[in-house]
Parts: structure tokens; sequence; C-alpha cells
């Protein structure tokens, strides 16, 4: 196809945005992509094509971009805009909206909120920023603390370096749901020029460290007071802000510090020793990893960039394993059972583990399956636990009714220290699941798109050709969770439930460019001597689903 260079009306577009822009750094940046898109470059026309594709949509998650200039960037054009829209949502409902403002370490992350700060105040209400760089649940704690009407994060949580975000809560300390966030994007939308939001020079409210104290003092109440204390964690903050309040919290909790990984314990938006800052993602935890086999603790704790996910990592005959996020979820959600101190539901979501259902259900307590997101699983009434497979869980709902990678690290170690001192340890809890309820495996795999039709067309490929077996097994139900149901939203996904009841949904992500399968098959064990060889027939299944998946989902 010959190159089509950029058209007047983009060019026009571009110098009206570049005009308005408040940023010197980003208004540079876009005036030099337009004068090489100009001359005739055709990497220059197709950058500012992509610059002015639409406005970041704003949406469940906020909004989450690459650094830059233009509308289809984060940068603090669009994020003014972000705040004004935020700020007229609120004013309908009260005159005077009291925001209380976080952000993590990430390139302009600061000014951001500060951005947002100002013009909250402008606009007659009242801001508060937390005094640094913090976790997401420090911010999310704070809306109920301080009685604000909503929350500003900024964060782009686990994404690669070059992205920011703008997470937002409304004041009951949960991630906005619809219809509020096509509200607020209405609102944002109605903004024609940033240079017609007003902003204030101060006037908002610097935190000082009450909240974080505040936080840290409920956070270590997930911890019974009379559990052992003895037991040795390695920790890696993956270059995030959630070194402090962790030391913090194990330290006021009552168990020794954990050992942190110093490459890694300190703020850096580079992230410069992860490909990706995620502790899913591949080689993310080996530096942890490394640490544990020259430390010899009992249990390995990652958290992401913005410590709202907890990772962990175990020892085994084989050496050191990091535990899947259902594991981690099945060894909460265990402990919470056993303590017996539930007083409600409770939740995952859709594409997590159906272990926890079946657990509940033997212990006579209520489960509700949600949607993906702790938007959703957050606002289950009541939530005595709730956790999704993408490693976040929420422990402490009626303080933080959001995923919490504090909260979690604590409650994980305090089981991994009753199984010590009980000579025991943490795969023994699963194994024990596994026996009583069958081995519950899982799996996921992501197709990473540089364009997002891509992912449109493999769901509309699967929806007009829906498969009538994988891997040899029949499909014995086919849900476009698209259309809804009584239980549930309607969301874009499909579902397939096999005849051997193993489990297939297919969903596009909400916060990165990728489509992402989650497998489940479920193996019955008969007995502690089967245990082994029901864990291979399992994974056996599991990779010949994964294999038949990965073809199916393979674009075009």
């Amino acid at each position: 196809m010959p190159f089509a260079p950029a058209s007047d009306s983009l060019l026009a577009a571009a110098r009206a945005w570049a005009a308005d822009d408040p940023d010197a750094q980003t208004r540079t940046e876009l005036l030099a992509v337009i004068a090489d898109a100009e001359a005739g470059s055709e990497n220059a026309g197709s950058d500012l094509a992509d610059r002015f594709a639409g406005m970041l949509q704003f949406g469940t998650a906020g909004l989450r971009g690459a650094l830059g200039a233009g509308p289809n960037r984060m940068n603090r054009a669009v994020v003014i805009r972000a705040a004004a829209g935020l700020t007229a949502y609120l004013r309908e409902r009260t005159p005077e909206p009291f925001v209380v403002v976080g952000f993590d370490a990430r390139i302009n992350s600061d000014v951001f909120a500060r951005d947002t700060a100002a013009v909250v105040v402008a606009a007659g209400g009242r801001a508060a920023i937390l005094p640094r760089p913090l976790p997401t649940p420090v911010l999310a704690y704070a809306i109920r603390f301080l009685g604000a009407d909503a929350g500003v994060m900024v964060t782009a949580s686990h994404n690669p370096p070059q992205d920011n975000g703008y997470k937002v809560y409304l004041g009951d300390g949960s991630q906005i749901v619809p219809p509020a966030d096509a509200e607020i994007a209405a609102h944002i939308a109605q903004v024609e020029a940033v240079a017609s939001v007003p902003r204030a020079e101060d006037g908002w409210e610097a935190l000082a460290d009450d909240v974080l104290d505040a936080y840290v003092a409920d956070a270590v109440r997930v911890v019974d007071p009379a559990a052992p204390r003895e037991v040795t964690v390695v920790h890696t903050a993956m270059h995030g802000v959630g070194t402090e309040t962790i030391l913090r919290s194990f330290e006021h909790a009552g168990f020794d510090v954990p050992i942190p990984v110093a490459a890694q314990a300190q703020p850096d938006p580079a992230f410069p020793t992860v490909n990706f800052p995620n502790p899913e993602e591949p080689g993310a935890i080996d530096l942890a990893i490394e640490l544990a086999e020259q430390t010899g603790p009992d249990l390995v704790i990652a958290n992401d960039p913005d410590a709202d996910r907890c990772a962990a990592a175990i020892p085994g005959p084989g050496g050191w394993r990091m535990l899947r996020g259902d594991e981690v979820g099945a060894l909460l959600g265990a402990h919470i059972l056993r303590r017996g101190d539930v007083s409600g539901p409770m939740a995952n979501s859709i594409v997590s583990s159906r272990l926890l259902a079946a657990m509940c259900w033997a212990a006579g307590v209520e489960h509700v399956e949600t949607l993906t997101g702790f938007k959703w699983i957050g606002r289950v009434p009541g939530l005595a636990f709730g956790y999704e497979e993408a490693l976040g869980y929420c422990v402490d709902s009626a303080r933080v009714p959001d995923k919490d990678g504090i909260t979690a690290a604590l409650m994980l170690t305090e089981l991994a220290a009753r199984q010590k001192a009980a000579g025991s340890d943490l795969q023994a809890v699963l194994d024990a699941l596994a026996i009583e309820h069958g081995v519950y495996a899982t799996d996921a795999f992501s197709v990473r798109v540089d364009n997002l039709a891509l992912i449109d067309a493999i769901m509309a490929r699967l929806r007009s050709a829906s498969p009538s077996d994988v891997a040899g097994t029949a499909v014995a139900r086919t849900d476009d969770l698209a259309q809804g149901s009584p239980d549930l939203p309607p969301t874009e996904g499909l579902r397939y439930y096999l005849a051997d009841d193993s489990r297939i949904i297919v969903r596009p992500s909400g916060t990165e460019p990728k489509l992402k399968i989650y497998l489940e098959v479920i193996e019955p064990v008969a007995g502690s001597d089967d245990l082994i060889p029901a864990r291979r027939r399992a994974a056996d299944r599991l990779a010949a689903i994964r294999a038949d998946m990965e073809s199916a989902t393979t674009p075009a």
C-alpha cells in the first residue's frame, strides 16, 4: 500500500493541540513530529496519525497509555481534561467535592497529581495529595479514612515503563463502574480546550504521614495477634513504591522485616532489571529467586510497582517455583475459612479458578462469581475475601474494597508462619486442598498485538466459527459473555465448557493491547497416592487444550 502523507486536516488538528498544550516538553515534541510529517517523513506521518487516532479512552480502568504528546497519549493536556470531567461529574452530586489524590513513582505521576488537584480546587472543590509516591492501596484506604467524595491514583500499575495511567475511585473506596465511567467520559468530551479549564496555583492540601500511619495500623489487623511470627521472607518491590509500606507493616505486625531485593527495592521509573514490571511475566522475579537461593527463606513475596498485587514463590524438591495467582487465592481462602471468621461471601472473577467456589460450598459459605476486575469484586456486599487470578487479593474489604498487595502479603506470611510452626509448609496446604476437592489446574496465555483491530477480528472469527471440540473433547456449552446473563452484566468475551468440565475463556485485556485466554481443567484425586498422577493427568489435558487454543487465536 503506498504511503499517504499526513492530511491537511490532521496537521491542522495537531497544530491546534500543540497550541493548547500546557506542557512545553510535549508541545515541543509534537511540533517536531508535525515538522517531520510536513517534510514527508513516512514514520512521522504514521506517528502523528496514531497520536490523533482519538482521545485516550476513559473507561472503568480510568486512563492508561503511553506517555507523549497528543490526545491518544498520557500527558498533562489529557489529564487536565480528565480532571475537569471528573470534577464536573462530582459537582452534579455535591457542590464542593473533596478528592484525594495519590501517585506512584512513574514519569510525571507527581505532575499529573498536582494538575488534578489544581483543577478540583479551581472548580470550588477540596483536594488533598498524598505526601509522596505510595502504593495504590494507601490511596484506596485514604478515600474512606478522610471521607472523600472520590479518589484518583496516578499509576500504570504493572505496565511497561513508557506508560502511565489515571485510576478513579468513588467515595465508597471502589473503582468506578458503569454508568459512572460513561458519565465521566461524557463530561470529559465536553472540554473543548485545556485553556478553558481553570487551574488553581495552590490551595490544595499536602497530606502528612497520618494517612500512611493509619493504613499500616489497620493493615496489620488482618493478622491474628496470637499467630506464630517465626518466618523469613524475601521481598521485591519490582522497582515500585511498595518497599517502605511493606517493611513498616511487617515490623508493626511483629514479623521480622523481609529481606529486600536491593536492586529492585527503590522506585525507578525505568525498571532497569525487568523487561515488564509485572510479577506474572517470565523472569520478573528472577532476582528474588536468586536471593532466596542464597538466603533460604520460607517464602518469596513480590509486589507489582504500585503494590496492589501480590505474587509468591515457595521452595520445593525441584527448587523455588512461583505460585499461580489461583494457588495464592486458594491458600488465602483456605486460611480465612480455617480461621472461622467468615461473616460474608467470598468472591472471585469468572476467569479465576472454580476451586474457591468448591471450598466455599464444602464449608457452607456463600460464593459469588463476578466479572473480571476489582471494580466488581470489591463491590460484593459484605465481602469476606475476594481475588482474581492476576495476583489481586482483597482480605480487608471494610477498609480497602480493592486489591491490596500489602495486606495480602501479611496474611500469606501469617499462613506460612502457622505452617512452619506445625512443621509443615504452604505446599502441604495446596496438596490437602487437591486431595479434598480435586486438582484444579489453570493456565493462561496472551496474544499481544500492535493493531487492536486484530483482537476484534479474532473474536469475530470465534463467534462465526465456534469450535465443536477442543483437544478431542466436545464443547458442551458456549456462552457469549457480551449478551450478559441474570448473574453477570455484559462484557466482551467468550466462555466454553467442555464435556469433561474443562473451561476456556477468551477476552480482550482491559488495560493492554492483548487478547487473554484462560484455561482450567478439573481432575479427581483418588486419595493421597493418586495426587501426583492426578496432577500429571491434569497437566497433560491442560497442555492439549492450550495447544488447540493457541492455534485458534492466532491472528490471521
